[in-house]
């Protein structure tokens, strides 16, 4: 929208009437574009389904015609494979011709059955053609009784001849030769005018043959069959149908002259071609273009009339509603520019009561609010002012108070701890102020005096612990070396014990290859023996079958010299055969020349008869006997060839016989040596498999003897490295020590600083360190020579970084136990009542606690994890389990009775890191509540201090 804003131009943006009217003229071009687009969109539909019907007109004429020829053609192959006509007899031919002819009535012009060798009509429909020659049938040359066959017809032209009765009609001729004579044929010519044309209004349909000659019209053919034979002039149409199949074309007048002889009008016209499948004919339909798109045309005008009409009528109607809209707010604009100028009595009435009539309404209501508001902002103004006087007056009272506390606090902060606020009772809130900070700087006196004791009983136990701890560190440094050779030892071992592990192990695994190997060698052998055996059954009963082929060979020669003997037999009964027929004809001879001397009677004509009978009868009787021989001849050549044959073989069967023989005897004696060969082998298996399983002992001995090795150079390296971090953890504290002397006496020296009314006697007793340290270096002394074990069993020390040696000491308000609070280094409140056994015991837990997640991040060697519980050195492990616990601790550690009953090892230093968020740390509630007033309100400094300087709230006390 703002892009159309900005490429509007402003006096169209304006003018209401302007756009309305713009608007208005878009969708008329719009609803007139739309009614056009339409109208062309629903006339080419139109269009389109009056070419498809035309289409399909063609199709369906060119259908019947393909469905016509088809029908001639099933009739004429019906008639030459016919009873009558397979019977070849002319006469029942022609009453069968003649029935068929009554049958088909129109389609049928003449049938006629003619002789293709003797070119002669045998019989015919029609009496002029019987007995006639192929010659009188018009229309069928001689190469159709050639190109005619039994299954399919020859096929002439249409033409043009005349009946029997003389009349003329337009026919065409089939064909077809009779199965199983080839010279005879059927010809059956139909009347092409029997198939109809349909004829609608203006239409002409023509059919084409592939010479583009007009064959078939709807028309008759005009006058004297004019139109037969007449050439179609447009064949590119003609040419689609055949390659594309049916089509439909608009084309001008004059495209087809052969239209004019038709009396076709002179326009333009629909064509549409389709082809007649079967044949090369062509079906073509014309219909003027009026005619055929006479309702595509009547469509498109009036979709025109209806678009105008719609484009006039909202022009119209928008005129009408779009001037009085713009009148209407063009009034209600100046109106409202009068309002503008603050006439508000201007006259906003109007009879109105659609949506401009309520924007009237609203433009009303909207300037009675006005005015209403208007009063309203008066009086408020006015109550404003007067609020903004008590404001004032309250402001310069809040800053004279604020500058009498200004300098009691200064004073504070100068280090005048006596100095007090003056509550006048004006207000509220500044004496709730007054009355909090005198509280604090009482708290904050006594504090200072607890501090100032405190200090010098932390500066004499941290000398002395720090002397303690430096013979504690000597003693862990002698413990790490020792335990660095054990751990060197048992690596060695270790190693060695891996290499023997792997050589048994190689051998293990040869051992049990050979085993595998004899195992498959002793299966081979047995399978050997078995394939032996069954080798010697076979050739023992291939000797045995060899032995009945010989024997059978034999009675074969013994039964073919007695055929041979009989085929001699009968040799000689054939000789005698052909003896006697010769003798025969020589009777039969002499009886027929005894005949023929004789010239008269009857019965010598019968004795010649006889005679003749005779020799004949002998002749065949010596020609069967001379078969017989041949026949006979050949099967003695056959026998004694297979004679021969079978002795040759009876030859081999015993020669193979022998060699069969040789083979049993080698296999039994393979059979033996693999039977000897399989009992080694299984020997050779068993002692393998033993030795294998000793082997398999060893393994297991050096894998149990190389675990415990494993274990121990484990173990003694997570004892030296528990060592090392021992001997590191004493470092930390004896530096922590140092650092909480020496913050001690920095303590003491700020403390003196402080003027305070708080007399010395008051001051609570500090805790009894002293004593404690002195307990832990006598028993320091008695443990380090007799036990170095891991200081890490109840936690390493502190990470110097983590303690307060910055040369600092911050107190916070509201934090009792953190490195930001007031605590001492054994992270006890100097503000607390002594510290009970409890507390000391809370203390432990929270510093155990915070050094091992130190100890864990500094540490590097990822082989021991101070957090975790395992892997625990074997050898602490078992001096806590044992009766002498308290010497496998920490040598610092000193058992202190708690209120369950139980003995804890508690550190006394173990508080000098920080316990920040500890819950257990002692501290009294008056007290903290004390130090949560304190809001970053004073500050001291001091230059004549050797750098030191102290701070009450957020900021550090810094060297």
């Amino acid at each position: 929208m703002d892009i159309a804003r900005r490429l509007v131009p402003a006096a169209i943006r304006r003018r209401y009437a302007v756009k309305f009217g713009i608007a208005l003229l878009i969708l008329g071009l719009s609803v007139g574009l739309i009614g056009f687009v339409a109208t062309a969109e629903l006339t080419s539909g139109v269009e389109d389904r009056v070419e498809n019907d035309q289409t399909a007109f063609a199709s369906q004429e060119a259908q019947g015609l393909q469905m016509w020829t088809e029908q001639n053609e099933r009739t004429i192959s019906v008639m030459a494979h016919s009873d009558a006509v397979a019977s070849d007899d002319p006469a029942v031919v022609e009453d069968r011709l003649l029935e068929w002819e009554e049958h088909l009535a129109d389609d049928t012009f003449t049938i006629s059955y003619v002789d293709l060798e003797g070119e002669t009509v045998l019989s015919s429909t029609d009496a002029a053609l019987r007995d006639g020659t192929l010659g009188d049938l018009d229309g069928v040359d001689e190469a159709a009784y050639d190109e005619a066959t039994a299954d399919v017809p020859w096929t002439s032209s249409p033409y043009v001849t005349e009946g029997e009765l003389g009349e003329e009609a337009a026919v065409i001729t089939y064909v077809q030769t009779v199965p199983d004579a080839e010279d005879r044929a059927i010809v059956y010519t139909a009347e092409l005018e029997a198939h109809d044309l349909e004829a609608a209004g203006d239409v002409t349909t023509v059919v084409v043959d592939g010479d583009d000659e007009i064959v078939l019209d709807n028309a008759g053919y005009l006058d004297e069959y004019e139109t037969l034979g007449l050439e179609y002039d447009d064949t590119p149409i003609v040419a689609a149908a055949r390659t594309e199949g049916a089509t439909t074309q608009q084309l001008s007048a004059g495209t087809a002259s052969v239209l004019d002889t038709y009396e076709f009008p002179s326009e333009e016209y629909v064509v549409s071609a389709a082809r007649v499948y079967g044949t090369d004919w062509v079906v073509l339909t014309h219909e003027p273009e009026s005619q055929a798109f006479g309702f595509v045309h009547t469509v498109n005008e009036w979709g025109h009339y209806a678009t105008a009409a719609g484009v006039v009528l909202i022009g119209l109607i928008g005129a009408v509603l779009g001037r009085n809209t713009a009148v209407s707010i063009d009034r209600l604009t100046h109106k409202a520019g009068e309002m503008e100028e603050g006439n508000l009595e201007v006259d906003l009435e109007t009879n109105r009561i659609d949506n401009i009539g309520r924007l009237y309404d609203g433009f009303d209501s909207m300037r009675v609010a006005l005015r209403q508001q208007i009063e309203e902002a008066e009086a408020a103004r006015e109550e404003a002012e007067r609020e903004r006087e008590r404001i004032a007056e309250i402001n310069d009272q809040l800053e004279r108070t604020a500058d009498e506390y200004s300098d009691v606090m200064e004073a504070a902060a100068d280090g005048d701890l006596t100095a007090r606020m003056d509550a006048d009772g004006e207000n509220e809130a500044m004496d709730a102020i007054a009355a909090e900070f005198n509280a604090m700087l009482e708290e904050i006196e006594r504090t200072v005096a607890e501090l100032n004791s405190f200090a010098t009983d932390v500066a004499t136990a941290s000398e002395q612990v720090t002397a303690s701890s430096e013979e504690v560190q000597s003693a862990s440094e002698q413990v790490t070396e020792s335990i660095q050779e054990i751990s060197d030892g048992a690596e060695h071992q270790n190693q060695s014990l891996q290499s023997v592990n792997q050589e048994m192990s190689g051998l293990s695994t040869t051992t049990e290859e050979i085993a595998a190997s004899s195992n498959e060698v002793a299966d081979i052998a047995s399978r050997t023996v078995d394939t032996g055996k069954e080798g010697q059954e076979a050739a023992q009963e291939a000797i045995k079958a060899m032995e009945r082929v010989g024997s059978e060979a034999e009675d074969a020669v013994a039964e073919m010299r007695r055929l041979e003997s009989e085929v001699q037999q009968i040799d000689e009964l054939i000789a005698t055969i052909s003896e006697i027929a010769r003798q025969t004809n020589m009777l039969a001879l002499n009886a027929n020349i005894e005949a023929s001397r004789s010239a008269s009677g009857d019965d010598e004509e019968g004795f010649a008869v006889v005679a003749q009978e005779v020799k004949a009868l002998s002749e065949d009787v010596a020609n069967a006997a001379d078969e017989a021989e041949h026949r006979l001849e050949a099967i003695r050549e056959r026998t004694e060839q297979s004679t021969g044959e079978v002795e040759g073989t009876s030859a081999d069967i015993d020669d193979a016989g022998d060699r069969v023989q040789e083979a049993v005897e080698a296999l039994e004696e393979i059979t033996d040596l693999a039977h000897k060969t399989n009992v080694g082998v299984q020997e050779i298996s068993a002692a393998t498999e033993e030795q294998a399983a000793s082997t398999q002992e060893v393994v297991a001995m050096v894998d149990d003897a190389s675990t415990v090795s494993e274990e121990t150079t484990s173990e003694a390296e997570n004892v030296a490295a528990a060592a090392e971090e021992q001997t590191s953890a004493l470092t930390q504290v004896t530096k922590a020590a140092s650092d909480l002397s020496s913050q001690s006496t920095q303590l003491s020296d700020g403390l003196d600083r402080f003027e305070t009314d708080v007399d010395g006697t008051s001051v609570r007793e500090s805790v009894e360190v002293s004593t404690d340290l002195e307990s832990v270096s006598t028993d320091l002394e008695a443990d380090e020579p007799a036990d170095p074990t891991d200081p890490l069993e109840m936690g390493e020390p502190a990470d110097p970084a983590e303690s307060p040696s910055e040369g600092g000491i911050t107190f916070e308000s509201g934090d009792s136990g953190s490195e930001d609070g007031p605590s001492d280094s054994l992270g006890t409140d100097p503000l607390a009542t002594e510290p009970s056994a409890a507390d000391y015991d809370a203390a432990e837990s929270t510093w155990a606690a915070e050094v091992a997640n130190e100890g864990s991040a500094a540490e590097t060697d990822e082989s021991v994890d101070p957090l975790a519980p395992d892997p625990v050195d074997p050898l602490v492990e078992e001096a806590a389990d044992s009766d002498d616990a308290g010497a496998a601790a920490d040598p610092l550690a000193e058992p202190t009775a708690v209120d369950d009953g139980t003995d804890e090892f508690v550190d006394p230093l173990e508080g000098a890191d920080d316990l920040e968020g500890d819950e257990s740390a002692p501290a009294d509630d008056e007290q903290v509540k004390d130090n949560e007033q304190v809001k970053d309100n004073e500050q001291v400094e001091d230059d004549e201090t050797a750098g030191t300087s102290f701070t009450f709230g957020e900021d550090s006390v810094d060297e």
